[in-house]
């Protein structure tokens, strides 16, 4: 892997997470009223509070140079890297968003959906059967993930946001131009990674009153993301996928 691709990807990533606070700040405040808080809950704080976190810019200049980086050491000079740098920034601030107040704002998750979509799209058109086939996958990871999580969201919507939804969508889009391994073990990882912890603190706290409690979901649906893209190929082979 060239070295200088992955250096060229973390300063672009970088770059972009820098900017995540104006972003943010940015964002337009949901109507508390469409929000549906149980009673007596606070509201959450606004986009302009979670912008305004200190040192909120460093943190998520790293996380997106450091992701971007790991995504071009693991996909290489492939089309796909191009839609998935481009959406680093924007994951960590959905990412910042979401932690903060249990919120994926549309209007990041929806053009940023549109955008690995329309990258793979553009290769398809000046690429061979390879490039196509990645844009085949791409749209049924999403349709397929945007489904799943429907359902979930459906059957239990208490546990589960409708912008989760909409970010399986994305996170679909992302890992289904890259392989069906790195979008199975991506989409399974999300859970693993938010799962796993909570019950563990539950069973050492012996208080399972903390597995009823409403969580983020959003930062470990990303993060499960980038371990598809980093360990999907290896699980494939090791399960022989491959």
């Amino acid at each position: 892997m060239s070295l200088l691709l992955v250096l060229a990807c973390a300063l672009l990533g970088g770059a972009g997470g820098a900017a995540v606070p104006a972003l943010v700040r940015r964002l337009p405040q949901p109507d508390p009223a469409s929000l549906h808080l149980p009673e007596g809950e606070e509201p959450p704080p606004t986009y302009a509070a979670v912008a305004a976190a200190p040192g909120l810019a460093l943190r998520t200049a790293l996380l997106s140079a450091l992701a971007a980086g790991l995504l071009a050491w693991s996909v290489g000079a492939e089309p796909a890297l191009v839609g998935l740098v481009g959406v680093v920034p924007v994951a960590v601030a959905l990412a910042a968003v979401d932690l903060r107040t249990r919120l994926l704002p549309k209007v990041l998750v929806l053009p940023a959906t549109a955008w690995l979509v329309a990258v793979a799209a553009v290769a398809a058109l000046v690429g061979g059967p390879a490039e196509t086939d990645a844009l085949v996958r791409s749209v049924v990871g999403l349709v397929a993930a945007r489904t799943a999580y429907w359902l979930l969201w459906f059957v239990r919507s208490a546990g589960l946001g409708f912008g989760d939804v909409r970010l399986a969508a994305m996170v679909g889009a992302g890992l289904g131009q890259l392989g069906w391994a790195e979008l199975l073990v991506g989409l399974y990882a999300g859970f693993l990674v938010f799962g796993v912890p909570g019950t563990l603190w539950a069973l050492v706290r012996r208080d399972r009153s903390l597995l009823r409690t409403a969580y983020p979901f959003g930062p470990f649906l990303l993060l499960g993301a980038l371990l598809g893209v980093l360990l999907g190929d290896v699980v494939a082979r090791a399960l022989g996928w491959a």
